[in-house]
């Protein structure tokens, strides 16, 4: 059997740059991901709401998709961060908070373009704030004069936190 020194360098060479492409792909996605690229924490860049026949609704508009979210009832609002209330009437409340989520992009820049503290005149919603965009949670409280009975649902293309809250027939 005649050995080739030619055939054991290809062959050394192929194992080299199989062993190398396989350590690359091994690597973890940190590693190999550019610094530049842009997160994917959804955007909330908007907040509205609306009065219907049974029930008040909220609408929270996102980019990417509608985050994990919590709807809680709290005995007072208050801002993320300080602390302070919020100037809003009621004597019950909702706290909305989504996380993972910002009202502004990667640079800083606000892409929440809806109300910060607004006074609603419906049948149960009577007020709603942005409270919080701070270490990666957007909190809303919503404000009224008796206690909400809510449901939520979640709607796509384009993506939105929906909290109803129902009330008798004014239709």
């Amino acid at each position: 059997m005649r050995h080739h020194p030619h055939r054991r360098r290809i062959v050394a060479l192929a194992t080299g740059a199989l062993l190398t492409a396989g350590l690359a792909l091994a690597a973890p996605a940190s590693a190999a991901a550019p610094a530049a690229v842009r997160s994917t924490t959804p955007l909330v860049v908007n907040a509205r709401w609306g009065g219907h026949c049974t029930y008040d609704r909220i609408v929270i508009d996102l980019q990417g998709s509608v985050p994990p979210f919590t709807v809680t009832p709290v005995s007072q609002l208050v801002y993320d961060g300080s602390g302070k209330p919020v100037p809003l009437p009621g004597k019950y409340f909702l706290e909305i908070r989504l996380h993972p989520a910002a009202g502004h992009d990667d640079a800083g820049n606000n892409v929440y373009q809806g109300p910060r503290l607004q006074q609603i005149n419906l049948s149960k919603l009577k007020g709603l704030a942005l409270t919080g965009d701070y270490e990666g949670y957007v909190t809303f409280g919503a404000a009224f004069d008796t206690q909400p009975a809510y449901s939520t649902s979640v709607l796509h293309a384009p993506e939105r936190l929906v909290v109803d809250v129902a009330h008798p027939n004014t239709c």
